[in-house]
């Protein structure tokens, strides 16, 4: 809630409504202005601690299991070498599909799902975090304005990446 001039309570500005895949789109747009072009999202939202947090969501042990079906088992390499490992995997995988980020990549030897991985709570959970914009998504539901759709960056602002 904010105030207004007399001194009032005024109610916070509904959230906006958008379909799912406008929500993503959105999403896509700014994680894509997080990326630095040589770390794919998985690392750089594991080192921000936003959206998925990507590599860090799993435990060592999780981590070690899902990341081996895609890229062998190790036994010498720590917990950040395989991070870094996968990164480049990541990387690879996003050069090979043509996709601008890894979770527009719906392979099935990945260790995640992309989009799909994420309910529609969790979307709109991403979207304030990360581009500062409080939102509702929708199956299907009604479309926003070709302006406020095409503008995803909320009252709070965009997140910033800098190495």
């Amino acid at each position: 809630m904010s105030s207004s001039s007399d001194g009032t309570a005024s109610p916070a500005p509904a959230p906006a409504v958008l379909t799912r895949e406008q929500a993503i789109a959105c999403l896509r747009e700014g994680l894509l202005r997080l990326s630095d072009g040589e770390h794919s999202m998985c690392e750089i939202a594991a080192r921000l601690g936003v959206f998925c947090r990507g590599f860090r969501r799993w435990p060592d042990g999780t981590f070690l299991k899902v990341w081996s079906k895609a890229m062998g088992r190790s036994t010498h390499l720590n917990r950040a070498q395989m991070e870094l490992v996968a990164d480049l995997w990541q990387q690879t995988e996003q050069l090979r599909l043509r996709i601008p980020i890894a979770c527009d990549a719906r392979t099935g030897c990945g260790p995640c799902r992309g989009w799909d991985e994420f309910s529609n709570a969790d979307l709109e959970r991403f979207c304030d975090e990360v581009l500062g914009r409080s939102v509702t998504v929708v199956e299907g539901g009604p479309p926003q304005t070709a302006q406020s759709a095409q503008n995803p960056v909320g009252p709070k602002g965009i997140l910033t990446y800098r190495p």
